[in-house]
């Protein structure tokens, strides 16, 4: 089974910007999550973009934010090629070292406030070309991508001074939408948290195997309530929730790209047995596995 995890190299890439084009690269690009930010910015084409729970349409000048850990597709919504820029960049390499309380030069806290903004419904993912009005963006993604093929001295700082001012004109929207930017003060990462982070990826490697939250607490060294309650805090769902949806993702993949019957799909992916898999498939979806893939495998 396909783990949904794509690795990336941080320390020696913290970033990347680069034009996206279908009929060049590998396309549709497939469920999976990643530890660092990636933000797309459409050129041409109308694509359907899932991001975790989301489901949204990407027309020509408009943003899309996919913040670490969260796992998403792109596919298209019409027969014409899409073309857009991809800006990757891992958030922990925009803030000097030092201790969690550590902000950019410019003073803001970006890792703080990019992990508020994962549950917090003032702080869209999704940019409409309107909401971007005003803001210089495409003349940020086409300098990125400039600087980045063309690798001239001191490349890199102006690479980061760009992606930091793309931050800063999300986090400008955001607060005209109502997110509240002064709740990131002081707000440290433990080694607790991070160990939860980590579980995520284990979850990911033996979705197909039986998952018990008391193994993982175990694994993470806490009792099983203080785990419980932690991982909720983080990604405002219950451990056990979070591995059916891991699963559902997988799930979707194989009923998308394969012909696979559900028997299959429901032991490759973990699920107890078939009629479990459907029903918690029918309550994701609203629909069967069956339907979904007559509906979209087109």
């Amino acid at each position: 089974m396909n783990s949904l995890f794509e690795y990336s190299d941080r320390l020696n890439a913290p970033f990347e910007c680069f034009l996206f084009d279908t009929r060049i690269h590998s396309f549709p690009i497939r469920s999976h999550w990643h530890y660092f930010v990636e933000i797309l910015y459409m050129l041409e084409g109308t694509a359907i973009i899932n991001c975790d729970d989301d489901t949204y349409v990407l027309e020509e000048g408009d943003m899309t934010l996919f913040l670490p850990q969260a796992i998403h597709s792109i596919y298209t919504a019409t027969e014409q090629p899409l073309v857009y820029y991809v800006m990757k960049f891992d958030l922990n390499q925009l803030a000097p070292s030092g201790n969690a309380l550590s902000t950019t030069f410019s003073g803001i806290n970006f890792v703080s406030l990019f992990n508020l903004a994962k549950s917090d419904s003032h702080a869209p993912k999704y940019f409409s070309k309107a909401m971007l009005t005003g803001y210089p963006i495409a003349g940020i993604f086409s300098s990125c991508e400039h600087e980045m093929q063309q690798q001239e001295y001191g490349y890199r700082i102006l690479v980061q001074s760009q992606i930091n001012s793309l931050l800063t004109f999300i986090l400008r929207i955001w607060r005209a939408q109502g997110f509240n930017t002064d709740k990131a003060l002081a707000i440290p990462q433990n080694t607790e948290e991070a160990s939860i982070h980590s579980i995520t990826e284990y979850i990911d490697a033996h979705a197909q195997e039986p998952l018990k939250v008391e193994d993982l607490a175990r694994m993470c060294n806490m009792s099983y309530s203080y785990f419980a309650k932690s991982f909720r805090e983080l990604y405002g769902q219950s451990c056990k929730k979070y591995i059916e949806f891991i699963r559902l993702c997988k799930a979707e993949d194989l009923l998308l790209f394969t012909n696979l019957d559900l028997n299959y799909i429901s032991q490759e992916t973990g699920f107890s047995d078939c009629s479990h898999f459907i029903k918690a498939f029918r309550s994701k979806h609203k629909m069967t596995p069956k339907q979904y893939r007559k509906e979209h495998s087109s």
